[in-house]
């Protein structure tokens, strides 16, 4: 029986139409555009619509990921929807999104993973596809985050966007799709981005609205931490376990949180910064949303190819993180690999040469990030005492 493998065959992505500037955060918190772009990269975010939320959002998205596919809604087997920000906490979007569709046949599920949701729902329909279960499965990234975030909270509000990413994986007789993955939860670190007033541990109450609890709340300094720590450790596994460095990958494509993140990955990592796929300064963080919407610009910019190396990489709330190796593939069928046990020396020396090639690349990435963590830990007192002089020294003026 020949082996199945899984193909991104359509892809669509949608983002609302109006576009909030650092210029108009400026005239609604306390801050500026010198300070958004130097510490996140952000210079614009897309804000959904009065009434317009993630289902809407989602079915943009989709329909063009269907009508790319060339398959009509009646085909898909099962719709996965990522999404933090659904519409109701009950029904699942998922299936309010079915009905939209017209996906009459399809199963359908949400995921609630933070960010890494659109690569959690990526690697489980993968899996059905592979398996041979399904033949076409719909995966969708969507977040309304402008309804969580605090408009007077200056270091949440200028962090978050909406939008929406959607593919269609199909079943494939080439050899690509999913190589290799990681799906990860550091579940101790759950109340480090919270919405904390809403669910069925506490009540909505005039109180829990005056704290502003229904609005969600961000340990920066602890997920700053956390996400750069896993990026580097994620897409490193996932090259190990796939038998690869960086230098085979042809792109990276990272949850687009924050640039100085994804700055540091790329550093630790050794990988050419043309080789990165960043947008955030146009969308700024979309949650779920952030690896389609940067996969299907990739892809209208002409920076996949067939047969490429893709890594993607995302971490989020609970803390969640995961990552995978995904090779494009080619509309052409190539013959499967005849396997031998006594395979030639050659071969086996080849082998034993790109074990060593990964072994080296794994040490020169450990040596960087031990260099940039002694780095932050020597630069990080440095620029707490100079921010607190300057705090002095505006009280005393």
């Amino acid at each position: 029986m020949n082996r199945v493998y899984s193909q991104i065959t359509g892809w669509g992505c949608y983002a609302p139409e109006r576009v909030l500037t650092n210029a108009d955060l400026e005239k609604m918190v306390d801050t500026s555009d010198e300070w958004i772009v130097s510490r996140t990269g952000i210079r614009e975010r897309h804000i959904a619509a009065p009434g317009e939320a993630t289902v809407a959002m989602s079915l943009q998205a989709s329909r063009r990921a269907l009508e790319k596919a060339e398959i009509s809604a009646d085909e898909l087997d099962l719709i996965i929807l990522a999404t933090s920000t659904p519409d109701y906490l009950c029904p699942p979007a998922s299936s309010m999104l079915q009905d939209e569709l017209g996906a009459s046949r399809a199963g359908a599920m949400t995921l609630v993973t933070g960010c890494t949701g659109f690569l959690y729902g990526l690697i489980t329909a993968a899996q059905f596809i592979e398996t041979g279960a399904y033949k076409h499965v719909l995966v969708v990234g969507t977040e309304t985050l402008s309804y969580g975030v605090d408009w007077e909270d200056r270091n949440t509000c200028v962090l978050f966007g909406d939008g929406s990413g959607a593919v269609v994986l199909s079943q494939s007789q080439t050899p690509g799709g999913l190589q290799s993955m990681l799906l990860r939860s550091e579940g101790d670190g759950w109340d480090a981005l919270i919405l904390p007033g809403i669910g069925s541990r506490t009540e909505l109450t005039p109180e829990v609205i005056e704290r502003k609890d229904h609005k969600l709340k961000m340990d920066g300094r602890r997920v700053f931490k956390f996400a750069t720590r896993v990026m580097t450790d994620a897409v490193l596994e996932v090259l190990t376990d796939a038998g690869l460095t960086i230098d085979d990958v042809d792109l990276l494509i990272p949850h687009q949180a924050n640039k100085r993140i994804i700055d540091l990955a790329v550093r630790r990592l050794g990988i050419a910064p043309d080789k990165v796929m960043v947008n955030i300064e146009r969308y700024g963080n979309t949650s779920a949303a952030s690896v389609p919407l940067a996969l299907c610009e990739a892809l209208a910019e002409g920076r996949i190819e067939p047969g490429d190396r893709i890594v993607m990489v995302a971490f989020g709330a609970g803390l969640t993180y995961a990552a995978c190796v995904w090779q494009w593939q080619s509309e052409e069928v190539e013959e499967e690999p005849i396997l031998v046990t006594n395979w030639p020396v050659p071969e086996s020396l080849q082998l034993m040469a790109q074990e060593m090639r990964t072994a080296a690349w794994r040490m020169q990435v450990q040596a960087r990030t031990a260099a940039s963590d002694a780095a932050m830990a020597v630069m990080l007192p440095l620029y707490a005492f100079r921010k607190g002089v300057k705090k002095r020294l505006s009280k005393e003026e």
